[in-house]
This record gives C-alpha cells, sequence and structure tokens, in this order.
C-alpha cells in the first residue's frame, strides 16, 4: 500500500512538472494534421482509463481544420456489442500554434491538448492537460495513419508517457478493430408545398 501511494506521488509531481514545460511541436502545421487517423495508443493514471483499459480496442479519429483556425475533431469505436461509441468536439486555437483548448459536456473538464510530436503521414503525439473541480489529469494519445505502428514508435510513445508522470502499467497500445461505419446525417426532409384553397 505504501508503495502505491510513493509511486502515485511520484506520478503526480512528474505531471505537475511536465505540465509546466510541455509545448507544442515547433512549426505546427493545422493543414497537415487534417484526416484521418487511428487512435493507437492511451497512457493515462485516470481511474476511468484504469478500470476500462484491458477492454479497450483502436478507434479513428476525424481531425478537420475550421477556416478560423479552430480544429474540429471526431473520434468513434466499434463496441463489442456492434454498436459503435462517438464524440466530437471542437478545439479552439490558442496564441500558441499546437495548443488547443475545449471544454467537454460529458466529462465535465477543461482540456489544454497540445501536438507534442508529429510525422504529418505517419504519427502524432497529443498531450491534453485535463481538469476538473481542480484535479488536473495528463492524457498522452498516439495516433496513427495507420492501423500498424513500429516497435519503435511504440517505445516512443512510452517513453515520453514515462516522462509525464504516467506509470507504466496505465501506457497500453490498443488491440485492432473493426472500423464504425461513417457517420451520416439525415437531411432534412423537403417541406411539401402548401396548397391553396
Amino acid at each position: 500500500m505504501t508503495t502505491t501511494v510513493l509511486r502515485m506521488l511520484t506520478a503526480l509531481t512528474c505531471v505537475l512538472a511536465a505540465c509546466a514545460n510541455t509545448v507544442p511541436v515547433p512549426d505546427f502545421s493545422l493543414e497537415k494534421v487534417a484526416g484521418k487517423w487511428y487512435v493507437v495508443g492511451f497512457a493515462t493514471n485516470a481511474q476511468w482509463f484504469v478500470n476500462r483499459k484491458d477492454t479497450m480496442k483502436m478507434g479513428t479519429s476525424m481531425m478537420v481544420p475550421t477556416d478560423t483556425g479552430d480544429l474540429d475533431f471526431s473520434y468513434a469505436t466499434l463496441n463489442a456489442d456492434g454498436t459503435c461509441w462517438r464524440m466530437s468536439h471542437l478545439a479552439l486555437k490558442t496564441d500558441t500554434p499546437g495548443r488547443f483548448t475545449f471544454h467537454s459536456q460529458a466529462w465535465n473538464n477543461d482540456n489544454d491538448l497540445r501536438y507534442v510530436d508529429v510525422v504529418y503521414d505517419s504519427y502524432a503525439v497529443i498531450h491534453t492537460i485535463k481538469t476538473r473541480e481542480g484535479a488536473t489529469q495528463v492524457l498522452n494519445q498516439l495516433y496513427s495513419r495507420s492501423p500498424e505502428i513500429s516497435a519503435d514508435l511504440q517505445q516512443k510513445f512510452t517513453q515520453y508517457s514515462l516522462e509525464t508522470g504516467v506509470l507504466a502499467e496505465n501506457i497500453v497500445t490498443f488491440p485492432p478493430n473493426s472500423e464504425c461505419p461513417e457517420a451520416t446525417v439525415a437531411p432534412n426532409p423537403t417541406p411539401k408545398p402548401t396548397l391553396k384553397p
């Protein structure tokens, strides 16, 4: 018990130090991150993840830059029962390229999202600082343009996550998963003309 508490305190200290020093990649290009990505890795000490990590699988994300420089991104993963879990956010640009903020209505938290490593046609590592009721947690995500990732990339993600205070057992690369069908929005029905008497 004492060892676990000490490990968590050490991790928290690392997180606080890492949060203060985490900067986005230089020369970030919003246009180049556009398109489809596979969410292949997650790393966080958040309890919701610790409880569910063994059942989670790969999902997909669409990143769409807006005309005003914000980032519209959506996420989808296929559940075991064949249904899809979907989420979307509009991340607002900041004065720092590669850094965005948004409030999640679903989780009632504020998110400070930073692209900390990116090779636009290959992978991206996103570091998000989540704050809710004064408590802060770190979430690192590994995105890839394909569902397969190299051992080197996996190791790079693991090392970065350890440096930002995530415990080794909470750094996960997801098993493959079938994709959700593309979300479609039904068009508004055409109103019928009103006949005058």
